[in-house]
């Protein structure tokens, strides 16, 4: 791992309402824009490609599926991505292009069920891995399937140790314990979640686990909603659905760059990665602050698929 300062980027941005494919061309354009203002770590919102549901109901009151709810999820199926489709092919060229490592929020589709996924993606060596969000929150229970712990890689790169946690997961102990046992250095938080409370929360996790905090939430208006969409909160295509509060933190708890809740807009701001041992130097949450011998988290990292094949014996 370089001790070398560089620059990163954390993007405010909606989804483009016309689909995965339009999402995942304006990923590329804002990559090479953050490229070009000497950004070598980009992250991006929750589900940027495949977009946030923000105020739909899928026809789901208790006890009842509606056929509007069928042709809504099948809508929204329909704009979700495969890891090797041409979408995500197309954000992996981006970041070789402008030698970068992007976190991206998607929406995975695997057979007939979709996941809210992160990919951390490394442009100089073509490397991508995923974390399917483990809890989908409240009722974004019903149209996300959960990850397993299979998915929770914290990835070791030339800027640092890049780890992904989804919106409320950030408010799961163990999930964060499980990262800072993998050593995360940049702790990305891809989120929907717009509330003035969350910038204490990312401040709290960058103390607590001594690293760089980088968070991104979409700006969303109703007019960024694809066309047809269900929206609770009205039809004026100006109504915001998503206010930002993008924002960087850094090891001690200090904001380097946001919370910006004005619009679209990239954040900035040069990270040291020698802070992270001058941070650690009284507190180091899976070291010399830890009490194994009291507390000891144990994970399952293996996948939990439905059927699971054993082969005959010969």
């Amino acid at each position: 791992m370089s001790t070398t300062p560089f620059r990163a980027a954390v993007v405010q941005a909606a989804s483009d309402p016309a689909g995965g494919g339009a999402s995942a061309a304006k990923a590329a354009s804002l990559i090479a824009e953050a490229g070009a203002a000497g950004a070598r770590l980009a992250v991006f919102p929750e589900a940027f490609i495949g977009g946030y549901p923000k105020g739909a109901r899928f026809g789901a009151p208790i006890g009842l599926r509606l056929p509007e709810g069928r042709e809504a999820y099948a809508s929204y199926y329909a704009a979700s991505v495969m890891l090797d489709g041409p979408e995500i092919a197309l954000v992996r060229e981006a970041a070789g292009a402008a030698d970068m490592i992007v976190v991206m929020g998607v929406i995975e589709r695997m057979g007939s069920t979709l996941y809210c996924t992160a990919l951390i993606i490394d442009g100089e060596h073509g490397t991508m891995a995923h974390h399917r969000k483990l809890m989908p929150t409240a009722a974004e229970r019903l149209v996300w399937g959960f990850g397993d712990g299979s998915t929770l890689p914290a990835v070791e790169t030339a800027l640092g140790i890049v780890g992904a946690v989804i919106c409320w997961e950030n408010y799961m102990p163990m999930l964060r314990m499980a990262m800072y046992g993998q050593g995360v250095t940049l702790y990305c938080a891809p989120t929907a979640d717009d509330r003035d409370g969350w910038v204490s929360t990312m401040r709290h996790i960058a103390l607590e686990g001594r690293c760089h905090v980088l968070s991104a939430c979409q700006f969303l208006r109703r007019r960024d909603v694809p066309e047809g969409q269900e929206c609770v909160l009205g039809e004026d295509p100006e109504t915001v659905l998503m206010r930002g509060g993008s924002l960087i933190v850094g090891p001690l708890g200090e904001v380097l760059a946001g919370p910006d809740y004005s619009g679209e807009t990239v954040l900035y701001a040069d990270i040291d990665p020698t802070e992270i041992a001058r941070a650690r130097y009284d507190f180091d949450p899976v070291g010399h602050y830890s009490r194994p011998d009291v507390f000891r988290l144990t994970v399952d990292r293996r996948a939990k698929p439905a059927v699971a094949w054993q082969d005959e014996e010969a």
